[in-house]
């Protein structure tokens, strides 16, 4: 198959290569011009033969949005639209009806793998018509670890990117698991514990052996104490999201709620919080209290 790529940053450079290795031709366009192929959207559309495939690799929000609303102008009945990016499934679902007013097919491709997917094979939740998935059914071929496991329609619009929105909060509460659990074994001293180490281990028949431990395992062989990195984490929406609809629904969701708590707190230089609870153990109790070299303590 012959289709377009929009956004060539580190996923969209693997799903396109990834798709060349397995036959499939791709013209790919990006704002970077030592990435593109075509200077432009027109250009893209221009080298796409009717019915066209355009799949969409970029941040969720306005990049997304405008990237649509521009290529809905050049594109025509029967061309169909893929978002693989992280958009809301909301957003998604209005972005399907709007385009079926012009006779232009759009699915929802939640993708997840990383920098690692052109390796190992991306993992694909798709969304939308049945007809229109059977379209794109090749090209997630292509792109899963194996022709028959890895990706599969999930629902209707707007499905895809929610079960992957729900996916990256499982994901968020994984990871802040892995985090508490070596950074209690890195303050037991007295046993000189070696992370790298007891990871491998735990790779290997555990229970909580996993792709996330296995990066893990891989982050500790390279820098055992993470001394080149400050404890500063982003969140990239999908938990906040996640949190959000947990609210919605009325279901609790506390560890993924927990964690993305954590990552708040981690981009905080010096939390209010935490200093109202020493100040206040101050008035009450009349409990010793640290301070703040130069400021004004007591």
């Amino acid at each position: 198959m012959r289709i377009g790529l929009v956004g060539l940053g580190r996923m969209g450079s693997g799903i396109a290569e990834r798709l060349r290795r397995q036959g499939h031709e791709v013209v790919g366009y990006d704002q970077d011009p030592k990435l593109s192929q075509v200077e432009s959207l027109q250009a893209l559309a221009a080298a796409l033969a009717p019915p066209r495939i355009v799949w969409l690799m970029l941040p969720a929000g306005e990049p997304t949005q405008s990237a649509i609303e521009a290529l809905r102008r050049l594109l025509d009945r029967g061309d169909l639209l893929i978002d693989g990016g992280n958009s809301y499934y909301k957003d998604t679902m209005r972005r399907a009806r709007d385009l079926a007013e012009d006779g232009i097919d759009f699915v929802d491709v939640g993708t997840s793998g990383g920098v690692w997917g052109l390796q190992e094979g991306f993992s694909l939740m798709a969304g939308g018509d049945r007809a229109a998935y059977a379209r794109i059914e090749p090209l997630l071929q292509a792109l899963a670890p194996a022709p028959q496991a890895g990706y599969g329609r999930v629902g209707p619009s707007g499905a895809g990117h929610f079960v992957k929105m729900v996916h990256n909060g499982i994901e968020y509460g994984m990871m802040e698991a892995l985090a508490e659990g070596f950074e209690l074994l890195q303050a037991k001293r007295e046993f000189e514990l070696d992370l790298a180490q007891v990871a491998e281990i735990w790779r290997h028949g555990s229970v909580v052996r996993s792709w996330l431990l296995d990066l893990a395992a891989l982050a500790l062989r390279e820098d055992a104490g993470l001394d080149g990195l400050e404890p500063y984490v982003e969140d990239s929406g999908e938990g906040r999201w996640t949190v959000e609809e947990s609210v919605a629904l009325a279901v609790p969701a506390p560890v993924i709620t927990l964690a993305l708590q954590t990552r708040f707190r981690s981009r905080q230089a010096r939390p209010f919080g935490p200093r109202l609870l020493a100040a206040l153990r101050q008035q009450f109790g009349g409990h010793a209290v640290r301070a703040r070299e130069g400021g004004a303590g007591r």
